[in-house]
């Protein structure tokens, strides 16, 4: 055994020993704990557990490759993914909190008093986090791949037992506070590779400051090569594409059932409110570094890797190509390593820039401790939206209501078993790259939730026909745009898959308002509850009168 695989063995099982202690001494004993964690867990906690919820796979192992492959088209990711917790901070999670929820699905069948829009939206809920947490365990599968030097795909199906067992057993309570311990080690895992590839490219050991330099002679070498300039506006898509993208992480991020189950686990609105405050400032320091990184990674790789001799590469590229994700052709025959000979897959640059920085072998076992906490704390919470949408929205409130609590959390633990194999399955051979697929949940969700949401908490008018025509249309449209789109080659003013949630929100906007226009209106006491929302837990809005609770 080599160092490096003991030094990233060692630190991956101490970070993997703090996460099963805290998980164990955490254990959800009540069905309040498996969901919400008891309603008890303070903002700033609340916060962290929201940035390790929400810096997944896609953000620490996906994010800096693509914005390194895209460019300036790449930071669509960074402003709608970021954008989308003011959204949520201050549009929808307080109100959601007040209503007294475990899940969206329970929020939207008791807004709406139907059962019918009930077991609708626990479909969406369960679509959208299983193609999430398919990007997950495909992002699991790069680490461990790496780490063993086995195939991806073998790295996967470990991955796959490892996340079962350790969502299975804690339920939200020990998925929250373990998740703060992973945000911890994520985001000093993703920094300190940053920091040392500035200080030792530029002198400047802040990142964020000498990021600019190194662009600058990003465009020099690409007009060098004849290549598009790195951060050149729209090179790799239509501008409609990029505001679409944007739109599309923004809106669904405010759409996201397993984050927005994350406001149902602290004590008030006010709690809500600054949940998400914390929580922006924790996911800034993330993506307010993913562009410097891949500034620097693809410097690096420009400077130190294209132009040498295939025969002196260094040791790094054997273990990469043997994962699958790298590849390394002498098409041209001289036996120089050219540029465009070089093909890198997006969702290996953070876990491989540390050993083509020769950063040393902690910083790269740190950054595959940190891989795995963000493919971990994400699953971990998709998970258990998959298994409230299921028991809880489905098992509980419509099948079996007189279900004992022992009953309850057994039919969860098994459905996160059979949801987390079956993802697996579906990642062995994933449909795109890591963001590429969390961009499909993202507009799946902007085309569902976010319109059924908005008009939920904000139009009184709106009803549960409206709804269930929202949910249906928006679900179908999206769906339709993306295999349209990524199959078919169908674009609409440039905008591909990724995008499709613009046009899904388009049309469950649209039929939700139609529809509920239309039909009856609902009764006096639910738009009472409506406006209710809308109101600190202090006041109580009831028969046009605002009261002050004793």
């Amino acid at each position: 055994m080599d160092t490096q695989f003991i030094t990233s063995m060692a630190i991956i099982l101490a970070t993997f020993a703090l996460y099963i202690f805290i998980a164990v001494y955490n254990k959800a004993k009540a069905t309040s704990d498996f969901y919400v964690a008891g309603r008890g867990v303070p903002p700033i906690y609340n916060g962290m557990a929201i940035g390790a919820d929400w810096m997944s796979a896609a953000s620490f192992i996906g994010m800096a490759g693509t914005i390194m492959m895209l460019g300036y088209d790449g930071l669509a990711y960074i402003m709608g993914w970021t954008g989308g917790y003011l959204l949520l901070t201050f549009l929808l999670a307080p109100q959601l909190r007040k209503s007294g929820s475990y899940t969206v699905p329970e929020f939207i069948g008791d807004r709406f008093k139907s059962n019918t829009a009930l077991i609708i939206a626990a479909i969406c809920t369960m679509i959208i986090s299983f193609t999430y947490s398919i990007g997950q365990l495909s992002g699991s599968g790069v680490v461990i791949g790496r780490l063993f030097e086995i195939d991806a795909k073998l790295g996967t199906m470990i991955g796959v037992v490892l996340i079962a067992i350790y969502a299975a057993f804690g339920g939200m309570k020990g998925i929250t506070w373990t998740q703060v311990a992973q945000y911890i080690v994520l985001i000093v895992a993703y920094l300190v590779p940053v920091i040392f590839m500035s200080l030792q490219i530029t002198g400047n050991p802040l990142p964020w400051l000498s990021y600019g330099e190194i662009v600058g002679k990003l465009g020099e070498l690409d007009r060098e090569l004849g290549l598009s300039e790195y951060f050149a506006p729209f090179e790799k898509g239509t501008k409609w594409q990029f505001l679409a993208l944007m739109f599309t992480l923004m809106a669904g991020t405010a759409g996201l059932p397993h984050v927005i189950a994350r406001f149902y686990t602290v004590s008030t609105m006010k709690a809500a409110r600054w949940s998400g405050a914390w929580a922006l400032l924790f996911i800034a320091l993330l993506y307010f570094s993913a562009p410097a990184y891949a500034a620097f990674s693809r410097f690096i790789l420009m400077t130190q890797v294209a132009g040498s001799k295939i025969a002196d590469l260094p040791a790094w590229t054997k273990t990469w190509v043997d994962t699958g994700l790298l590849k390394v052709a002498d098409t041209s025959g001289d036996g120089i390593l050219q540029w465009n000979e070089l093909i890198i897959a997006n969702d290996i640059v953070v876990m491989a820039t540390p050993e083509i920085a020769n950063l040393g072998i902690f910083v790269i076992g740190l950054v595959s401790a940190g891989a795995m906490a963000a493919a971990l704390s994400t699953a971990g919470g998709l998970l258990i939206a998959i298994s409230s949408a299921f028991a809880h929205d489905i098992y509980y409130r419509i099948l079996k209501p007189d279900a004992t609590d022992k009953q309850r959390l057994k039919v969860g633990r098994i459905t996160i078993v059979v949801a987390t194999l079956f993802a697996g399955i579906v990642a062995l051979d994933p449909p795109g790259a890591i963001t590429q697929i969390v961009a499909w949940a993202f507009a799946i969700a902007t085309g569902t939730f976010f319109p059924a949401l908005v008009l939920g908490v904000w139009w009184k008018r709106a009803n549960a026909q409206g709804l269930i025509a929202g949910l249906l249309v928006g679900l179908a449209v999206t769906l339709s745009y993306i295999f349209a789109a990524k199959y078919g080659g169908f674009t609409i003013l440039g905008i591909i898959d990724t995008g499709a949630g613009v046009f899904g929100a388009i049309a469950a906007f649209a039929a939700n308002i139609i529809v509920s226009l239309a039909t009856k209106p609902p009764s006096q006491e639910i738009q009472d509850a409506v406006i209710n929302l809308r109101y600190p837990e202090q006041m109580t809005y009831k028969d046009g009168e605002v009261y002050m609770n004793e």
